[in-house]
């Protein structure tokens, strides 16, 4: 009979490919090759102390990323203002200023905006809302060349060090614009770095994470985002110059490159798609010794279309062996052309609720850092709620209902009207609207990388990244038109993508994949694909 040790080393997480051993003469024990998802559940840890640390340290690189992203809300604010004494204009908290006569009205907050110090008001209007347009212009580029660079030469960590080094640098220099153009121009580039930060975090930080554990643990990434945003209000109500607010913006990123960047490992599943197996064994070596558990040193690990046909001569002869892919490899494949298409439609609908709920706080004539405030921190139950639930109803009905309960909020809010007495609720809905759609931008990122391979992961995340900045680049313009219609709009992007959500298949308890391949292969012996 038996020891219970090796019956339980037998055992295999359900869904995972078989494990494949050859035995070797020379050394008379058997080669066992094991996928990365394998290799964790099996040997090293899932979710022990080692990936605990670099899932905390990874994440907390979203904090500047709220710095960078929704800094505008406050440098680009519309200050009050009041009649200059003598003028002969009377003060209505209804009536336009854009209808008296220069120089009859002034500001009258202490602060000082972009709005305030380049006239941007009445027919120049439109430049807030060209300005904020134009940072998602860089984020979509961005996050489309950085998803492609992250997945290729540079890596998720070297694509992270890079886009950090660049934020920095931009937001110093934005604090320093001599007129309204070169601020565009910079917030353009800056755009351009940000764009790269979130996907290259989320998936250094969600890959060395075991099969069981990366739903739950990979919703909790985006709690870092909330603090972020939370903490920039905090700040932008003591920091009233917009200048200085952009010098303040840019330290949590130097504190994050000097501080934590340096305590970050590479991706071990980058290494493996890159042919550099010995480091991304020596990587998997560190998560066991640091969890407690022991790697054996007949293990090793290969790809997980080669754990069921890889012998010895097989790995000698791919130590060097680069695997690549590219979006057009994505879209070439039947499996993943139909997710890659959905996933950017429902990523455009996303973003447009979440990013106008967030820059609509402007319009409910409310306290904008109490309002800003509360939508982040309203974001925080919903990351919890969500993260329960993910391994419990599945990705796909959960990011139905959150869609659809947003947008219904959303509508709810157009109906309301614009009446000074319904303001409060009107502010409700915008929160209980962003409450939906933060469950759902936070879920978006583990469905998303689920549904595609190691080797274009993040090729085909920066892709469905970019087509969510075409719904951010006509955010600020729903935004400044203001009134029932923004209201509307993102009710209605709500439905939609909540319709859209119905084609994706389920990716609970499957594996994270390694190349189209392994998936493909992989897909065709368990459940069709939906």
């Amino acid at each position: 009979m038996p020891s219970s040790k090796s019956a339980l080393d037998d055992l295999q997480p359900p869904l995972l490919p078989h494990v494949k051993t050859v035995t070797t003469a020379e050394h008379g024990q058997s080669l066992e090759m094991l996928s990365t998802d394998q290799m964790l559940s099996k040997y090293c840890g899932e979710f022990g102390f080692w990936q605990y640390k670099h899932f905390f340290l990874t994440s907390m690189a979203w904090v500047p990323d709220a710095f960078h992203t929704m800094v505008m809300i406050f440098s680009d604010r519309e200050l009050d203002w009041t009649c200059d004494p003598g003028s002969g204009c009377v003060w209505d908290s209804d009536k336009s200023k854009c209808g008296l006569e220069p120089g009859s009205w002034r500001w009258a907050s202490d602060g000082w905006s972009t709005v305030a110090e380049w006239g941007l008001v009445c027919g120049q209007k439109y430049k807030v809302g060209l300005v904020q347009a134009l940072f998602f212009v860089g984020y979509m580029i961005g996050s489309g060349i950085f998803g492609h660079l992250s997945d290729s030469k540079l890596g998720r960590k070297g694509s992270l060090t890079i886009v950090f080094i660049m934020n920095v640098i931009l937001g110093l220099l934005t604090s320093l614009s001599p007129n309204y153009w070169t601020y565009v121009l910079i917030r353009l580039l800056t755009g351009f770095s940000t764009g790269g930060v979130g996907l290259c975090a989320f998936v250094l930080a969600t890959e060395p994470i075991g099969p069981t554990k990366r739903g739950f643990v990979g919703m909790s990434t985006f709690y870092f985002f909330s603090v972020g945003v939370a903490l920039l209000s905090g700040i932008a109500y003591i920091v009233q110059s917009w200048r200085y607010l952009y010098i303040a913006s840019s330290i949590p990123s130097i504190i994050f490159l000097v501080c934590m960047l340096p305590f970050i490992s590479e991706s071990p599943r980058w290494y493996l798609i890159r042919g550099k197996s010995d480091q991304a064994m020596k990587i998997m070596h560190e998560i066991a010794k640091s969890n407690g558990n022991h790697l054996p040193e007949n293990v090793h690990i290969v790809l997980d279309k080669e754990t069921k046909s890889c012998g010895r001569e097989c790995i000698e002869a791919r130590t060097n062996e680069s695997v690549t892919g590219s979006v057009m490899d994505v879209i070439k494949s039947p499996l993943t052309r139909k997710r890659l298409f959905l996933l950017m439609g429902i990523n455009y609908a996303t973003a447009v609720v979440y990013y106008g709920l967030t820059l609509n706080a402007t319009n409910l004539k409310t306290n904008l850092y109490l309002s800003v405030m509360l939508n982040s921190i309203a974001e925080i139950p919903a990351y919890l709620l969500t993260a329960i639930l993910i391994d419990r109803v599945g990705r796909k009905p959960l990011g139905v209902g959150t869609q659809w309960f947003s947008g219904i909020f959303c509508i709810i809010g157009s109906l309301i009207g614009t009446q000074e007495n319904l303001k409060v609720m009107r502010m409700l809905c915008g929160i209980l609207g962003i409450f939906g759609i933060a469950g759902t931008f936070n879920l978006l990122f583990v469905y998303a990388m689920e549904l595609f391979p190691t080797v274009v992961r993040n090729a085909a995340l920066g892709c469905a990244t970019l087509m969510g900045q075409f719904g951010n680049i006509m955010v600020p313009f729903v935004v400044v038109v203001g009134g029932d219609i923004s209201f509307m709009v993102f009710g209605a992007c709500g439905i939609v993508g909540g319709f859209l959500t119905f084609y994706l298949p389920e990716t609970l308890n499957k594996p994270l994949y390694d190349t189209l391949s392994g998936m493909s292969d992989e897909a065709s012996e368990l459940v069709p694909d939906a």
